[in-house]
C-alpha cells in the first residue's frame, strides 16, 4: 500500500468517484475538506483537537453533540474548561480517580500490550508524565530543566529539534512508570491545593515554544486536564479492543485496528 508523507499534493484537489475505502490518515491536515455524496459507513474520525473546531455532517455541527456524550461517558471531563481553582481542583480529582480505576482494572499482561501504531498503557502513563513536566513543571513553575528520563516525548518531536537525549533510551519497568507518575500526580494536586483566582491569571511562556501564545496558568492547568481526559479515552479505547482480540497479545504486540489519531 502506497504511504503518503509530509506531501502537500493533495491541498485544493478534487476526487471524483475515487475510493478511499480502508485508507489510514493519520496526523494529517484535513481542515475544510468538503465531501458530499459519500459513502462514510464505518468512517472512524479521531480528533484530539475537535472541541475547538466544528465537524458539519449532513449541515449539523456534531462537536457539540459529541462533547456531550463524552461528559457523559466521563463523568467530571467537562471540568477540564473550569475558570476557578475549585472547578479545576474538582476536575483533577475526577480524572485522578477515573485513572486510577483503568490502571487497577488493566491485567499485568496488557500493560505493554498495544494497538497497531498506538501507545501501550505504559507509555501512555510516561507520555502523562511529560505534560505534567511541561505544564507544571515547565511553564508554570519555570524549572529550566523539567522533564524527568522516564517521559514519553509525541510523535515528530526529533525532528523539531527537540532534545532527545534527556530520556532514557530502554524502556523503564512498569513499577518504575508508576512511582514517577504518582510523584507527578501529587504535584499538580500540591499545586491546586493553594491556587488562587489571582495565580490562575498570571501569564506563562508556551513551554513548547514558537508562535504569540502566551497561556495562563489556568490554560496550563486546562491543558494538563485535556491530556488526562484525551488519554485516558485513548487507553480505555485501545485496551477494549485488545480484550475483545483472540485471547489478547503478549506484551508488546499490536494488533490490527482502525486508523485514529492519540495526538501523542
Amino acid at each position: 500500500m502506497t504511504t503518503y508523507s509530509r506531501t502537500t499534493e493533495f491541498e485544493g484537489a478534487t476526487f471524483v468517484r475515487a475510493s478511499f475505502k480502508g485508507a489510514t490518515v493519520r496526523f494529517s491536515d484535513v481542515s475544510r475538506v468538503t465531501m458530499r455524496g459519500v459513502d462514510v459507513d464505518g468512517l472512524d474520525i479521531d480528533s484530539h483537537d475537535l472541541m475547538f473546531g466544528t465537524l458539519i455532517v449532513n449541515g449539523v455541527d456534531v462537536v457539540p453533540l459529541v462533547e456531550a456524550e463524552l461528559n457523559r461517558q466521563f463523568p467530571g471531563r467537562e471540568l477540564q474548561k473550569a475558570q476557578t481553582p475549585e472547578g479545576l481542583r474538582d476536575g483533577w480529582v475526577a480524572v485522578q480517580a477515573a485513572w486510577a480505576t483503568t490502571v487497577a482494572n488493566t491485567p499485568p499482561g496488557l500493560v505493554d500490550a498495544h494497538v497497531e501504531d498506538e501507545w501501550s498503557l505504559a507509555q501512555t502513563l510516561r507520555h502523562l508524565v511529560l505534560a505534567t513536566d511541561a505544564w507544571l513543571r515547565g511553564a508554570i513553575l519555570r524549572t529550566p530543566q523539567p522533564f524527568h528520563e522516564l517521559g514519553q516525548i509525541f510523535t515528530g518531536a526529533e525532528a523539531m529539534g527537540f532534545d532527545m537525549s534527556i530520556f532514557r533510551v530502554g524502556p523503564p519497568t512498569y513499577d518504575e512508570i508508576l512511582a514517577v507518575r504518582a510523584e507527578r500526580q501529587q504535584m499538580v494536586t500540591d499545586f491546586l491545593a493553594t491556587a488562587t483566582t489571582e495565580l490562575l491569571a498570571e501569564e506563562r511562556d508556551n513551554p513548547w515554544g514558537g508562535g504569540d501564545w502566551h497561556p495562563t496558568v489556568g490554560d496550563c492547568v486546562r491543558v494538563i486536564l485535556e491530556e488526562e481526559w484525551a488519554h485516558l479515552r485513548y487507553v480505555r479505547r485501545d485496551l477494549a479492543l485488545l480484550r475483545a482480540s483472540d485471547g489478547g497479545r503478549p506484551p508488546g504486540a499490536p494488533i490490527d485496528s482502525p486508523a485514529s489519531d492519540t495526538s501523542a
